[in-house]
C-alpha cells in the first residue's frame, strides 16, 4: 500500500513565497508510483488542502488529517517546505512529534536551535567552529544606544540581520556608521531580536549535506558569486548571482568544507537534509555563516542542483529522504 505524504508549505512569514516554490518541485519529483502526494498549505488564514477540483478544503488539526470524496486521509510522514516560521523554527516538527507522525527534518528543539542565529553561533564557538564575532540586539532597545554598543564592540564593514530568519529578508551589509539605525529598523521589521556580525572577506560557499543509512553524506560544493554586494534576496532568488557547481576549488579547501560540514551536522544532531554556509577568509579557514534547517528546493534553489551533480535524480533523492523517515 502506497504511503500518504503531506508536503507542508506556506508559512508565517515572508518567506512563504519560497516555500511555495520548494513544494511545487517537491511534488512534482516525488516518485507518484511509491507514494500518494498532497500539499498541505499552512498559512494566516488556516490550514487547507487544495483538491482536484481547486477547492480549498480544511485541515483537521486534531490528527493532521484530509477528507477526500468522504474518506479520511491520514498521513504517514510530513516532507516539510516551510522557510521561516512555523516550519524552519521547530514549531510543525513539534506538533507532528504530538501526532506520532514523522518528519523530513531535524527535531522542534534542534531546529529551533538553528533557526535563532544567536544561539547557532554560541554552540558552534563552544565546539571550535569557527563563526564572525557578534552582538545580539532587541527591538525595544533605543537605537541611538544600540548603535554606539555596536561601534564599542565591532568593527565596520557589517552585517545586520533579523535573529530568526533565513532567505536574507532584512539584512544588510553596513559600511558606515551613518547607516547603522536604518539597517536596525529594516531587519526590525521582519524580528524583534536582531544579529549584527562583523564581516569576514573571502569566497562564499554553500553545502549540503544528510545522512543516509547513518552515513553523513556531503553533496558537491557550490561556490556564490554574488553580482550584489552580498548573497541576499534578490541574488538568491533574482537571478543576481552565479552559483558555480561544483565549485573550482583545490583538495585542500574541499576537504576543510567537508570535514568542517560534516562535524557541524553532526555537533548540531541534524537529520534530513541542511545547507550550510561559509565564508572561506583569506587566510584560509571556513567560517560558518549559518545553518539552513529547511533548505530551499525549487528549481533554482542549491540543494537540487548539488543533487544533480552528485550524479541523482531529484526522484531518487526524495525517495531516500522518505525512506529514512518511514
Amino acid at each position: 500500500m502506497k504511503k500518504n505524504i503531506a508536503v507542508i508549505t506556506g508559512g508565517y512569514s515572508n518567506e512563504s513565497v519560497i516555500s511555495y516554490k520548494s513544494a511545487e518541485n517537491v511534488f512534482n519529483n516525488i516518485d507518484s508510483e511509491k507514494y500518494n502526494c498532497y500539499i498541505i498549505d499552512i498559512n494566516k488564514n488556516g490550514w487547507y488542502y487544495t483538491n482536484e477540483n481547486n477547492l480549498q478544503k480544511e485541515v483537521n488539526k486534531n490528527d493532521f488529517s484530509i477528507e477526500i470524496n468522504n474518506e479520511n486521509i491520514k498521513f504517514d510522514l510530513g516532507f516539510i517546505c516551510i522557510h521561516g516560521t512555523p516550519g524552519e523554527d521547530g514549531k510543525i516538527q513539534g506538533y507532528l512529534d504530538c501526532l506520532q507522525i514523522p518528519y523530513t527534518s531535524s527535531s522542534h528543539i534542534n531546529s529551533a536551535i538553528m533557526c535563532n542565529k544567536h544561539y547557532t553561533n554560541i554552540i558552534a564557538s563552544q565546539n571550535g567552529i569557527r563563526v564572525a564575532k557578534s552582538l545580539k540586539l532587541y527591538k525595544n532597545e533605543n537605537l541611538i544606544d544600540s548603535k554606539e554598543n555596536i561601534i564599542s564592540k565591532l568593527k565596520i564593514p557589517l552585517f545586520i540581520k533579523p535573529n530568526n530568519g533565513g532567505s536574507s529578508i532584512g539584512t544588510n551589509k553596513v559600511t558606515h556608521v551613518d547607516e547603522i539605525i536604518k539597517s536596525l529598523e529594516v531587519s526590525f521589521e521582519e524580528d524583534n531580536e536582531v544579529l549584527v556580525e562583523e564581516f569576514i572577506d573571502g569566497r562564499e560557499f554553500t553545502v549540503g549535506v544528510f545522512k543516509l543509512k547513518g552515513e553523513v553524506i556531503v553533496f558537491p560544493i557550490t561556490e556564490i558569486v554574488s553580482q550584489n554586494t552580498f548573497f541576499n534576496f534578490e541574488a538568491k532568488y533574482e537571478g543576481k548571482s552565479s552559483e558555480i557547481t561544483p565549485a573550482f576549488i583545490d583538495k585542500n579547501v574541499s576537504d576543510k568544507l567537508v570535514d568542517a560540514s560534516k562535524k557541524i551536522y553532526k555537533t548540531y544532531n541534524c537529520k534530513g537534509v541542511v545547507r550550510i554556509d561559509y565564508i572561506y577568509n583569506t587566510e584560509e579557514e571556513p567560517f560558518m555563516l549559518e545553518i539552513n534547517a529547511i533548505p530551499g528546493e525549487s528549481i533554482y534553489s542549491v540543494i537540487p542542483k548539488q543533487v544533480l551533480a552528485m550524479g541523482w535524480t531529484l526522484k531518487e533523492f526524495y525517495s531516500m529522504l522518505i525512506e529514512e523517515f518511514l
